[in-house]
C-alpha cells in the first residue's frame, strides 16, 4: 500500500537534514505506528508525504500503490487515496463544516471519474458518520473548527476521515490533548475504517492510543530513520523504559 525507500528530506528554508535514509512498508489492511523522541523526524515524515510545502526531497521514493506521491501536488495525492489527520487542526472562519465535506468529497469522487453525490444522499452519509462519532447537528453547521475543543476538532478529522474513505490514513499525534473519553470516542472511528482494504499510519508519543487501537507493527523512529520494528510490544516496552536504551543500541 505505502512503499518509502531511502527518504531524504531537509527544510528549504535553512537545508537542515530531518529525514535521513527512511525506509518503511505500510500493506494494506495493516495498521502501523510511529513513536519516538521529540524531533526525530516523526511529523515531518506526515507532511511530505502529505505535501505540505517547506521541505525538499533530496533523494529516495514514496508510493502509494503504484502512485508516485512524490511527483503529485497535495489535492492530487487526496484524490488519489491519502488522508492526514492533523496533529493542531486549523480553524477555517467562514467555510461550513458540512460545505467543506461536500465540496471535498465531490471533489475527489469527479478526479476519479466518479459521479457527485448527491444532496440528500451526502446529507444521508454525514449524519450516520457523526452519529457514531458523537458529533451533533450544531457542530456539522458551524465553521470548521471553529469554537471547537481540542476532542471536537480531533471528532471533526475523524469525521473527514470517514467521509472521504481514503486508502492511506495517516494520524499525526491525533490523541495530544484528548481526555480519556474523547480518545476512545477517536479510536473508536478509526476502528470502524479498518478493513484488508485501507492502511493507517498512526504516529504517536505514548501507548495510551495504542491501547485502543491495537497496531500490527509498531516502529521506533530517531535521528530522520527508523531504528527498531516490532510488535504491540515495543511500544508497551517504550512505555516502561523510555528510549534511552533503543537508541543506545542504534548507535
Amino acid at each position: 500500500m505505502l512503499d518509502i525507500r531511502n527518504l531524504h528530506v531537509e527544510l528549504e528554508e535553512d537545508g537542515k537534514q530531518i529525514l535521513k535514509g527512511l525506509d518503511l512498508s505500510v500493506g494494506a489492511g495493516q495498521v502501523h505506528a510511529i513513536m519516538g523522541p521529540n524531533g526525530s523526524g516523526k511529523s515531518t515524515l506526515s507532511y511530505v508525504l502529505a505535501g505540505r510545502d517547506g521541505y525538499s526531497v533530496t533523494e529516495g521514493s514514496a508510493h502509494l500503490g503504484d502512485v508516485d506521491l512524490l511527483a503529485l501536488e497535495p489535492e492530487e495525492r487526496a484524490s488519489a487515496g491519502l488522508f492526514l489527520a492533523f496533529q493542531y487542526p486549523v480553524e477555517i472562519p467562514g467555510v461550513g463544516n458540512m460545505t467543506f465535506l461536500r465540496t471535498a468529497l465531490n471533489a475527489q469522487r469527479k478526479a476519479r471519474g466518479e459521479e457527485e453525490v448527491s444532496s440528500a444522499d451526502f446529507l444521508k452519509l454525514v449524519r450516520q458518520k457523526a452519529q457514531s462519532l458523537r458529533i451533533d447537528a450544531e457542530m456539522l453547521k458551524r465553521p470548521i473548527n471553529v469554537g471547537f475543543s481540542g476532542g471536537e476538532k480531533k471528532r471533526n478529522e475523524i469525521l473527514q476521515m470517514a467521509v472521504l474513505e481514503p486508502r492511506m490514513c495517516i494520524l499525526d499525534e491525533t490523541d495530544s490533548g484528548l481526555d480519556v473519553d474523547a480518545m476512545r470516542l477517536v479510536s473508536e472511528g478509526v476502528n470502524a475504517l479498518r478493513d484488508a482494504g485501507r492502511a493507517f499510519l498512526v504516529i504517536t508519543h505514548y501507548q495510551r492510543l495504542l491501547d485502543h487501537i491495537t497496531p500490527d507493527v509498531v516502529h521506533i523512529m530517531a535521528n530522520g530513520r527508523i531504528i527498531k520494528t516490532g510488535g504491540p510490544e515495543l511500544a508497551l516496552e517504550v512505555e516502561r523504559n523510555g528510549y534511552a536504551d533503543l537508541l543506545a543500541e542504534a548507535q
